[in-house]
């Protein structure tokens, strides 16, 4: 399975470079291009910074949230999965 890093697709989406996104939050280009390319990840603190920039929910820049098409069982199937054990 690949990881798909949501930092790189939200930059691509908003067309927004490095070196904008360094220059708002005070990192090197060099820090966010490790962030790009899942050397190292932002802190929550840089995360928020860069989600109030774009005017986007902080949880985008982590995963999308749209689980309509999840097979992952919900909490109550899960739940009752626990009861039958």
């Amino acid at each position: 399975m690949s990881i798909i890093n949501r930092l790189d697709q939200v930059f691509k989406e908003n067309k927004i470079t490095n070196r904008a996104i360094a220059q708002y939050i005070k990192r090197s280009e060099g820090t966010v291009s490790k962030w790009r390319n899942n050397k190292r990840q932002p802190s929550i603190n840089e995360l928020n910074k860069i989600a109030e920039l774009l005017r986007i929910d902080v949880r985008n820049l982590l995963n999308k949230s749209d689980w309509s098409q999840s097979k992952a069982p919900t909490y109550l199937e899960f739940k009752k999965s626990l009861k039958k054990s």
